[in-house]
């Protein structure tokens, strides 16, 4: 008992050093490491310092602090992308996780601000409730404000492994960012449980109540542990009607935009799609950045004899045809080009869909692009800095008009969300035209050894929350199908070549989420204060 007394007695003596620290090891709780009961301890003690600031601005800083650490640990995958860039130092990857962390940290300091104002007002009890949502509403404006960076939600410590759900299972009617205010309200119980550790007293009633609370809170702790590892492989693998054949060619960064390797890359990637059986009916998935051919007419030719199979994209989507074979269609990530007075004025990152004679039936346009790497924001004022985005290429890209559902009769219907976009709950599906499956090609090769891990959890958020399988094809890994309740069916591996077959897992009837979007979770933070403002009140009264 000493020791925990003393240990919060040091939290209070320095509690913007001790801030700085928990948000790092919060960070911990996501992919890869997931130490999710790291990350639960620290967001415990992050209220604990909230709830012993002595003014706003204290809180804030804390808040502040916390988020600093956070997400410069959480996010520092982001650098390695510098490594793969010719044209800015290395080492400026460091500096731009940091610059972005000192902006995202503003998102728990309104949490933490917010939280210590209501109790403030309405007494210490309210503190945990207002925390909560609070968090939520933190992290819903982080999803969107300046286009949002919605990635590493703190819910996401609550999914299980591959083959569990976690208390991820809940995201169907909490939603992502709800799922985020349940995991700071068992920080709460946690330090609910060290502070009946620290009373003191014992006999008698008092006693006897606080003996009950804590068993109580083991108890609860238990089933939290057990939801949090049980597998979910007992349950059946789903069995649907569309055959696939997904595609990971393990192509690293370090050639994939090397001219002299595209039509290597191009071979690889088609010795892995060649049909098992001739003539059979599926759908083919390629990744994002794995083709180097135009694919559509009426470029510049100029444009062709730079990128493309024999300067022809008619000639280039006949080859894909023979490699699909009959009755074979194809969704793959590839680079449209934007004409005006026939000059090319931007680029597109996009989905085509190529059927069996080599036609395009459709494509999707990357509506959430990302800000400096497929685009140079302020550009005026930047590039005469030596500034320049990530993805090679002078050109910027233009967004598309967002989720789209595409019916492809037999292949079912699709909703398309390249890369990033997966990452933003409540924005990866048409509402109006729900779609039978996600496919989300990406190019993971920047991103080091977090980054991949992290983007494949926050797709299985996806698939839990809407209800829909999807069904990722990276370059260098982690692909993966992701069946309706979020449990990793088949993958292959980062750093390896392989191809995943078999049949799309159906989808469920739209959930909660699936039909309300964020209005639920943003509903589940309005309860709470509602809850913490009566509570409040009548205990006071």
């Amino acid at each position: 008992m000493d020791g925990f007394r003393t240990l919060i007695a040091r939290l209070g003596a320095y509690p913007r050093l001790c801030a700085l620290v928990l948000g790092a090891v919060a960070a911990c709780g996501f992919q890869p490491l997931r130490l999710w009961p790291l990350a639960l301890v620290a967001v415990a003690l992050l209220i604990e310092l909230v709830a012993r600031a002595p003014r706003g601005r204290d809180a804030a800083a804390i808040g502040w602090l916390f988020g600093v650490g956070h997400f410069t640990v959480g996010n520092f995958w982001i650098a390695t992308a510098f490594t793969y860039q010719a044209n800015m130092p290395h080492w400026l990857g460091a500096v731009a996780v940091f610059l972005l962390s000192l902006y995202l940290a503003v998102y728990p300091l309104l949490g933490a601000l917010g939280a210590w104002l209501l109790a403030r007002w309405r007494g210490p009890q309210a503190l945990v409730l207002a925390f909560a949502a609070c968090w939520i509403v933190s992290e819903w404006l982080r999803s969107w404000i300046f286009t949002g960076f919605a990635w590493n939600p703190l819910g996401a410590v609550l999914l299980g492994g591959f083959d569990a759900q976690g208390l991820a299972i809940l995201a169907p009617w909490l939603g992502t960012y709800g799922l985020s205010g349940l995991a700071v309200l068992l920080a709460a119980l946690l330090r609910g449980f060290v502070q009946l550790l620290l009373a003191g007293g014992g006999g008698g009633e008092g006693g006897g109540r606080r003996i009950a609370l804590i068993a109580g809170h083991l108890l609860l702790a238990l089933g939290v542990t057990a939801a949090m590892v049980a597998p979910a492989r007992y349950l059946p693998a789903p069995q649907g009607a569309i055959r696939f054949t997904l595609v990971q060619p393990d192509v690293r960064q370090e050639v994939l935009d090397d001219p002299r390797f595209y039509e290597a890359n191009f071979v690889k990637t088609a010795r892995l799609t060649l049909p098992s059986r001739y003539g059979q009916q599926r759908i083919v998935f390629w990744p994002e950045s794995g083709l180097p051919d135009y694919l559509r007419d009426g470029y510049p030719q100029a444009d062709y004899d730079q990128l493309t199979y024999a300067a022809d994209p008619a000639k280039a989507r006949e080859r894909i045809a023979r490699i699909l074979g009959p009755r074979g269609l194809l969704l793959t990530g590839a680079v449209d080009l934007v004409i005006e007075d026939g000059a090319v004025v931007a680029a597109r990152n996009s989905i085509t869909a190529i059927n069996d004679r080599g036609a395009i039936v459709a494509g999707y346009a990357k509506a959430h692009l990302v800000p400096y790497g497929e685009y140079l924001a302020l550009r005026w004022l930047l590039e005469p800095l030596g500034a320049t985005r990530l993805v090679p290429g002078a050109l910027d890209f233009w967004p598309g008009p967002g989720p789209r559902s595409y019916d492809f009769g037999a292949w079912g219907k699709a909703g398309m969300q390249i890369c990033y976009e997966i990452v933003f709950s409540g924005q990866v599906v048409d509402r109006g035209d729900r779609p039978d499956y996600i496919f989300n090609p990406s190019n993971d090769g920047w991103f080091g050894s977090w980054g991949p891990p992290q983007h494949l959890a926050q797709a299985r958020l996806r698939a839990i929350e809407e209800g829909l399988p999807v069904l990722r094809a990276t370059t260098t890994g982690i692909s993966a199908v992701i069946d309706a309740d979020g449990i990793v069916r088949q993958h292959v591996p980062r750093h390896r070549a392989g191809r995943l077959d078999g049949r799309i897992p159906p989808a469920h009837a739209p959930p909660p989420f699936a039909l309300a979007g964020n209005v639920l979770p943003l509903g589940w933070a309005a309860l709470l204060l509602i809850i913490s403002l009566v509570a409040m009140r009548r205990r006071r009264g």
